[in-house]
């Protein structure tokens, strides 16, 4: 307890820090293209065209001018590897960078690192030159060459970038499969396992993979190596390409163009926990060189955390590498024996939490490094940012979909990060660079990978430093109905950031043609007295001339059906399990008639009441109502990472959700092994990729992902419709969690439509709530309260006496009793124990009764599970209808913390 309340208010930021950050609504995104196949690397060239690949293949160009996206070149590469069974999976290479020239205004240089296809492993960066809009295939000028191997998958790097002095940067891959190490170093040197260990490339100072090269292109296509590298030119056994080494998959890197340090994140390997024989738990990077290097892979992770030797062939550790003085010896290396010695990551963090860095949070990891922001190379930019992020480093999360902007003092070093605009929503950033402009530029991937994802798109991230057009609002009380049709506007919620002055216009356009109608009123009301369908723009306009417009669209001619929707008796909150519910129905519709005079068949009219795991279930759409789903555990999985590598219904990097349901809907002990393995990771079952660890989900909530995993091997056949009046059973479905769902009652009617207009559905659905609420989700709770989760569940902590929490207009007909489940753990929270009173109206309002004193307990561990807290009942007398509840915590005698309730439930 005492972590989790350290670790809440660690996560507060300092006052005065919030005061310095601009307002994120001065940030605008924009949407440029989407809907695009494996979207991987951008430039933004000098007139604010963008370039950009996509992994099979094709280079693409947007232009600000048309607003369209064209392709411009199709590169013919290579996107599988030779699997030793003779099949072709899928693997990472294909069309993996792009940049263009320091000097393109001037030569229209484009240079792409890929995969050509063909039978030689190999990977390549050329040069091309842009003529207009089309990239001259026969200007091809093949600068480097980088052998490979695609006997296995993975990691190929493939970033470029440029420092001021015009050297061209390049990050490779260690080009090593992680498959057969379980997550820690691949160092198998066994005979014919190359593929498998990370010496051969990363740690090879003979060998271009797993490094970022520094070279200086020349104009007839050569290229000379500059001052500085890691190894003079001419040492025996190395390539004085090399920059940095002791990389395993630096897969974008950044170069700051004012003091020359060069930036990468690095996706590290997959082990879930440190093991003593092999290695630590897996960690990304994030990378600084200030000068050339080596980095540590295979043998370190993070800040120099050491592996061990291991020898693949007879399953025995050796000792830990050390490292200041590593050594190769691993007959697959080609270079020095003794490699320079290893440096620390600037930035790394663990798929847990990070007790260094909290603010990375937790989950899947995939490291990338964008620019570090110098307000002097935008002087004259329309949008540049402002002077805040001066000096800055943009680090991003392909999988956690945040951007933080890093603080360094003047030598380099880390002072202090912060998310970046924390409410921006991403799909899975791969690259993003600085337009001329000063606007930020982001390629979103999207969720699954090897796939095209309808949600990757290209954004632009615009500041604006000066005036704020309005945000508009716009709503009307209808938006259909028969003539005449009264209908009254509103603008409310419109706002102007800038608190100017406001001019707000509705402008009523006829869809069929004529002349339109102007209302000037802020909230007017307008009759309809003419069939047809109307737009409704609202134009609000500030003090500076800047606007933006809303629109409605109004059917008059066709009146919406009148539904009601009502429980005859009964509590109408809470459902209580195995109880009958009357309930009933009245439909009318000013044209098609009634149900009371049966114009309206019954049969028309789509009534359901289901069960569904939990209230935020997926709406049920009239009488293709869904099922009962396990609804918490796809809950669990949208907000994690599991879409990155798995979808529903098809494969993507690992296997569709319902073939792992197929394979293991008859194993009893599904369950517990697939929560296994969420939780520590693992490979070898579907594939090459090994799945990575997530330590941060507990033992029950991956189970309630597991279950609705194997929920999608049952055929889903749709709820029974039922009839206008009658009752419907509150049974709960087998394996349904009970304390956690709802019984969602709808009822909907479609009308026929009129007078030439479309047809219009009306409907209404009651929801009936589980009869367990948790305190934790207490609308209102007074000063004292803490609110904390654990995993997915959100809890309170009461840490005074006269305390409460509230919960508005509760029925509590047909209760009798509430029983609390409370915990008061000495040992975690030194709590005093107490009682709770239970209030209608207000906290000192007439009391319906109160609980045992809750004593302290040392033998409990509430928070582990070790033993279930104990209940509390309180009877209260025959309540009928609504009430606000205030559950008030008090003792005496306490001056700390009481306890942690948990739970109440309402007990007919």
């Amino acid at each position: 307890m005492r972590t989790i309340i350290k670790g809440l208010l660690l996560g507060i930021m300092p006052l005065a820090m919030l005061a310095q950050v601009p307002e994120e609504n001065r940030f605008q995104k924009v949407t440029l293209t989407e809907n695009l196949n494996e979207p991987l690397e951008l430039a933004v060239l000098p007139d604010e065209r963008v370039l950009f690949i996509e992994r099979h293949g094709l280079v693409k160009m947007y232009s600000p001018l048309t607003r369209k996206t064209t392709t411009i070149a199709t590169i013919p590469v290579s996107t599988k590897y030779n699997f030793a069974d003779g099949g072709q999976p899928e693997a990472e290479d294909g069309l993996l960078g792009l940049n263009i020239d320091p000097n393109f205004a001037k030569n229209h240089w484009v240079y792409l690192y890929y995969s050509p296809a063909g039978s030689e492993p190999k990977n390549v960066l050329a040069r091309f030159e842009l003529k207009g809009n089309t990239l001259d295939m026969n200007s091809k000028k093949v600068i480097l060459e980088i052998p490979t191997q695609r006997d296995q998958c993975c990691h190929t790097g493939g970033s470029i970038d440029w420092d001021s002095a015009g050297n061209l940067y390049l990050s490779t891959g260690d080009n090593t499969s992680p498959r057969a190490s379980d997550g820690y170093a691949p160092i198998d040197e066994r005979p014919g396992r190359s593929p498998y260990d990370a010496q051969k490339s990363s740690a090879n100072t003979n060998d271009l993979r797993g490094k970022i090269i520094r070279i200086h292109p020349e104009a007839d296509g050569s290229y000379t190596i500059p001052d500085g590298n890691l190894f003079p030119k001419g040492t025996p056994k190395t390539r004085p390409e090399i920059y940095t080494m002791g990389h395993r998959n630096p897969y974008r890197i950044s170069v700051d163009k004012k003091n020359g340090f060069l930036y990468w994140g690095d996706v590290g390997p997959d082990a879930g926990k440190d093991s003593t024989g092999l290695g630590p738990a897996a960690e990304d990077e994030f990378g600084q060189a200030r000068k050339a290097g080596n980095f540590g892979w295979p043998y370190f992770v993070g800040d120099n955390k050491a592996y061990w030797h291991f020898d693949f062939a007879s399953q025995k550790s050796g000792d830990k590498f050390n490292p200041e003085k590593p050594i190769n010896n691993s007959p697959n290396n080609t270079g020095l024996q003794e490699l320079p010695p290893a440096q620390k990551a600037f930035l790394w963090y663990p798929a847990a939490e990070s007790k260094k860095f909290p603010l990375f949070g937790s989950g899947g990891r995939s490291a990338m490094a964008g620019p570090v922001y110098r307000k002097e190379l935008f002087a004259g930019a329309k949008r540049a940012f402002p002077d805040y992020y001066n000096n800055k480093l943009f680090i991003y999360e392909w999988m956690r979909d945040w951007i933080i902007a890093v603080t360094m003092n003047e030598q380099g070093d880390y002072v202090k990060m912060e998310r970046f605009l924390p409410n921006l929503k991403l799909e899975h950033p791969i690259d993003m660079a600085f337009g001329p402009n000063g606007d930020m530029y982001i390629l979103e991937y999207g969720q699954g990978w090897f796939v095209a994802n309808p949600e990757s798109k290209l954004v632009r991230i615009e500041y604006n430093g000066g005036n704020r057009k309005p945000m508009v609002m716009a709503m009307a009380d209808k938006q259909a109905g028969a003539l005449p049709l009264k209908v009254t506007f509103w603008s409310e919620g419109t706002r102007d950031y800038d608190n100017d002055a406001l001019k707000y216009e509705w402008k009523i356009t006829p869809q069929a043609g004529g002349n339109p109608v102007i209302l000037t009123d802020p909230n007017p009301t307008y009759t309809f007295s003419k069939l047809g369908t109307y737009k409704a723009a609202l134009t609000v306009t500030d003090a500076q001339g800047l606007k933006d417009t809303k629109e409605l669209i109004i059917k008059a001619g066709n009146e919406p059906p009148q539904v009601s929707l009502a429980l005859l008796s009964g509590n109408q909150t809470f459902f209580f399990p195995d109880k009958e519910v009357p309930y009933e129905v009245k439909v009318s519709d000013k044209e098609d008639g009634s149900l009371d005079n049966k114009r309206i068949p019954a049969a028309k009219v789509k009534i359901t009441a289901i069960y569904q795991d939990a209230e935020d279930a997926p709406q049920v759409q009239g009488h293709q109502a869904a099922p009962v789903t396990f609804t918490a555990g796809k809950n669990l999985i949208d907000k994690s990472d599991c879409k990155a590598c798995h979808f529903q219904d098809k494969k993507s990097i690992g296997p569709a959700f319902t073939e792992v349901s197929k394979k293991y809907k008859t194993n009893s002990n599904a369950v517990a092994v697939l929560s296994d393995k969420i939780i520590k990771g693992g490979a070898g079952v579907w594939g090459d990729v090994a799945m990575s660890a997530h330590p941060n989900i507990g033992l029950p909530e991956a189970g309630q992902m597991v279950k609705y995993i194997l929920s999608l091997a049952d055929k889903k056949t749709p709820p029974a419709l039922l009839p206008p009046k009658g009752t419907f059973a509150t049974r709960i479905p087998d394996g349904a969690d009970a304390g956690k769902g709802v019984f969602k009652v709808k009822a909907s009617y479609t009308d026929k439509g009129a007078n030439g207009l479309p047809a219009q559905t009306t409907e209404k659905t009651v929801v009936l709530q589980s009869p367990t609420i948790l305190l934790g989700q207490a609308p209102e709770t007074s000063k004292n309260i803490m609110k904390f989760k654990m995993g997915e569940t959100n809890l309170l902590i009461v840490t005074a006496a006269n305390t409460y929490a509230a919960f508005k207009n509760i029925d509590l007909t047909d209760v009798k009793t509430l029983r609390f489940i409370i915990a008061a753990p000495k040992q975690q929270l030194n709590a005093q124990g107490g009682i709770v009173e239970v209030h209608t109206g207000s906290p000192d309002g007439p009391l319906l009764g109160k609980t045992d004193f809750v004593e302290p307990s040392d033998d409990m561990n509430a928070f582990s599970g070790a033993k279930l807290p104990k209940t509390y009942q309180v009877r209260i007398p025959a309540t009928n209808g609504f009430s606000d509840l205030y559950f008030v915590f008090k003792n005496d005698k306490s001056k700390g913390a009481l306890f942690v309730p948990f739970s109440v439930t309402f007990e007919p």
